[in-house]
């Protein structure tokens, strides 16, 4: 399994968490931006920088992520995209995206910006929460242990 990090927007917390979760597990950790990223020294954590470029790092995740796969990303239509390729999709909030819930999800983000081009504000998503970083590592942990059960099955 590896886990492909959509890194333009996940915060530095999210990322010292995951650093943190791979060092200890040694499971494959890439960081997809484009722009240069500062990774620890380890050899299961990469970083990509790929062109500036609508989409290009998603593209670049989409296209390299295999089944079982590990994602974690905020942009609900990628994450639409990835889950169509049996990958796993994590929110840097700790949410889970799944087949089920993914096109709920992609509705009500359309809808918002539906809004926004109408001129209505509807806001940004509120900041990082202590609560909200618990979560994530929470759903990292239940991810990782059944990897690493997987693996040694």
């Amino acid at each position: 399994m590896t886990i492909w990090v959509d890194a333009d927007a996940c915060p530095k917390a999210v990322k010292t968490i995951l650093f943190k979760a791979a060092e200890r597990t040694g499971i494959q950790l890439t960081l997809v931006a484009n722009q240069p990223l500062q990774v620890p020294t380890f050899k299961n954590i990469l970083s990509i920088q790929v062109p500036q470029g609508f989409d290009v790092a998603d593209n670049e995740i989409v296209r390299r992520a295999e089944a079982g796969d590990l994602i974690i990303t905020s942009d609900i239509p990628l994450a639409d995209e990835l889950i169509s390729k049996s990958t796993q999709v994590l929110s840097p909030r700790g949410e889970t995206f799944s087949a089920s819930t993914i096109k709920a999800r992609l509705n009500m983000r359309d809808f918002l910006d539906t809004m926004r081009s109408s001129g209505v504000h509807t806001g940004g998503p509120p900041r990082l929460s202590e609560s909200d970083k618990r979560e994530f590592a929470n759903a990292l942990d239940c991810y990782l242990a059944a990897a690493i059960k997987g693996s040694r099955s």
